[in-house]
């Protein structure tokens, strides 16, 4: 088993005015609304789903690098790492990561170290594959597939920490609709799902390198684009985040054959409205 055993009556909070708790981790909230919760099912459910999404649910799929991409992708959330070196305008998560499961007492990897500073050992993609059935891709693989519980937190941790920078990002006027589609959203497991799931894939949206010509595609972008009236918040999300990734494939260069990825990209997104 993959995952550890935990009792369904435990439950994971985030809290607007308290804590977030997740299998013992806790993190004070800036958010000030009533709280919500989500069970250990419905995170390890989410968790799973991100899983699916980003390597097919396989083991395997926890190391790759991507074609025409400058760094590797680890773990059910794909988590950035780049080589020392290398740089994108794509924010970089797995040393987050790192730091997070050494914090938890994790064991981890001989490429890693515990403070999160070590760059990834394989320079380019043909690097990577080569050493794909090495003895340290292999120890990789094995810390990432015996953490996975751990990744679940790590991204619901990820997601709490983005509103306060997406509100210090958005324009003044947007905060108080940013905030309050986070909330609607937040307040089941189906839109919680929804915004872990993006934040992960896309980015919270506040860095100034995630954008062409000016236009984001991040959370703060969907938030900011939702219809406050719209009846489904999941619905909507799905939608204004569809239109926030054609708009990334319109406005990206011709070189990087954007939308090669655009229809792949629509079924996930769609999945929040399902």
């Amino acid at each position: 088993m993959l995952m550890k055993k935990r009792s369904p009556s435990r439950r994971a909070s985030i809290h607007r005015r308290g804590a977030f708790l997740l299998g013992g981790f806790v993190c004070l909230a800036a958010l000030r609304v009533e709280a919500i919760t989500l069970s250990q099912t419905e995170a390890q459910r989410i968790g799973h789903k991100v899983w699916q999404n980003e390597c097919a649910g396989t083991i395997a799929g926890l190391t790759s690098w991507n074609t025409g991409e400058n760094f590797a992708s680890l773990g059910i959330g794909h988590f950035i790492w780049y080589p020392r070196g290398a740089r994108g305008p794509f924010e970089e998560s797995f040393p987050d990561f790192v730091r997070f499961a050494a914090n938890r007492g994790a064991k981890l990897p001989s490429v890693a170290t515990p403070n999160g500073e070590s760059a990834c050992p394989w320079k380019s993609r043909a690097e990577f594959l080569a050493a794909i059935s090495d003895s340290k891709m292999k120890e990789l693989r094995g810390f990432l597939a015996g953490t996975i519980d751990l990744q679940i937190d790590f991204l619901i941790q990820r997601l709490q920490k983005s509103l306060p920078k997406m509100l210090d990002a958005a324009a003044p006027t947007e905060r108080a609709h940013v905030r309050e589609e986070f909330d609607r959203l937040a307040g089941k497991a189906d839109g919680c799902y929804a915004l872990i799931d993006y934040v992960n894939f896309k980015g919270e949206g506040v860095l100034d390198t995630e954008r062409y010509h000016g236009q984001g595609w991040g959370l703060l972008q969907v938030l900011s684009g939702m219809n406050e009236k719209a009846q489904s918040p999941t619905a909507e999300f799905a939608a204004s985040a569809a239109r926030a990734l054609r708009l990334r494939v319109q406005n990206s260069s011709p070189e990087r054959n954007e939308n090669r990825w655009l229809a792949g990209w629509l079924q996930r997104v769609h999945s929040y409205a399902n």
